[in-house]
């Protein structure tokens, strides 16, 4: 069952974006983002000072006209023409803890130098015949890539690091390796022993999520001690043995909804965590998301930040220290476990 009454933090980004910002509005936003990424892992980014609402409407209705099309039309620009990973997938071809997924969707990727499709990951785009689909996507894109750099700027200040340190930190965000996914999910039958999309963490650094108005859809885990979630319409329970309660996280007017993925779990060396979320689409429309996903550089070497190895918040990893990892090889492992119904990975 998921509880009404928990709702997620609403954050203003707007003092980031001021020419002279007021450093006292800053760091309010700042201190919100890092007790949301304390508490939660995920929140609300109020972005009407950074876009017009009719930008992500526009993408939406650009998106239904794309899936409304025949099947055999979709399927020109299949993930199996490119390199596996860029491109439409069908309903059901997307995996998740080894059930396929009721939704089918469009994975893009940054552009590559010299790409090879027999690459994993390093081939090209394929964008729909759509009239204005790639444009309008294409702006949305470097808007979130500008977000993902204040956001991860304001984040650096909640969490105390000097200036030098969040240099740092911005060298290995600053070629994104982002990644962007065109969804849509039908309703989801009685009968299914599935999810529209299966308890997942994000894998990687900022996920910054549009979805049309549809409401009890999108669900996140709240850890809570001594509170134990129950299983959904006799749906099987994701969250394993944690203690928590799944919340919906509805759409909220001008906003996105944010979550840090599993590199901001290593550069705070587990003082924020990555956290379980999924989507159970019962209505009767057909629903789609937009999810836009700010990631370190392909060859970041991610590790746990100085700033976050200091002694402020307790954090249930005291006297361990996370392993880093090249952000490339890292994603190169989860992809390839996405359409794995046979346990084998598309690249094996």
């Amino acid at each position: 069952m998921t509880h009404a009454l928990a709702s997620l933090p609403i954050i203003d980004i707007a003092p980031y974006l001021e020419a002279e910002r007021d450093l006292t509005k800053c760091q309010s936003t700042s201190d919100a983002l890092h007790n949301a990424c304390l508490e939660y892992g995920f929140f609300y980014l109020d972005i009407s000072q950074f876009i017009d609402p009719s930008e992500p409407e526009e993408l939406t209705r650009l998106a239904r006209e794309f899936f409304s099309l025949p099947q055999e039309e979709k399927d020109k620009i299949g993930l199996e023409h490119e390199d596996n990973a860029r491109g439409y997938q069908r309903l059901k071809q997307n995996v998740t803890n080894g059930k396929a997924d009721n939704h089918e969707g469009i994975d893009f990727y940054k552009p590559v130098e010299k790409p090879d499709k027999s690459k994993p990951v390093w081939g090209e785009n394929q964008w729909p015949d759509v009239p204005g689909f790639k444009y309008k996507y294409e702006q949305w894109i470097q808007k979130m890539k500008r977000l993902g750099l204040i956001v991860m700027e304001a984040m650096s200040v909640g969490l105390k690091m000097t200036t030098d340190e969040w240099m740092e930190l911005r060298a290995q965000v600053d070629d994104s390796f982002w990644v962007m996914r065109t969804i849509g999910y039908p309703p989801l039958p009685n009968d299914d022993d599935g999810f529209s999309c299966g308890a997942h963490k994000d894998y990687g650094c900022l996920t910054f999520l549009h979805a049309d108005p549809t409401r009890s859809a999108l669900q996140v885990f709240l850890r809570q001690s001594g509170t134990t979630a129950s299983d959904l319409d006799g749906l099987p329970a994701e969250h394993g043995t944690e203690q928590g309660i799944w919340i919906n996280a509805d759409p909220v007017p001008n906003c996105v909804v944010c979550n840090i993925g599993e590199m901001w779990e290593i550069w705070t060396n587990g003082l924020y965590k990555s956290t379980l979320h999924r989507v159970v689409h019962r209505g009767s429309n057909y629903r789609v998301s937009i999810p836009f996903f700010f990631e370190p550089n392909f060859t970041a070497n991610v590790a746990p930040l100085r700033a976050a190895l200091l002694p402020k918040e307790s954090s249930s990893n005291e006297g361990q220290t996370y392993k880093p990892v090249v952000y490339g090889d890292f994603l190169l492992r989860k992809v390839d476990n996405n359409f794995a119904l046979d346990g084998k990975g598309k690249y094996d």
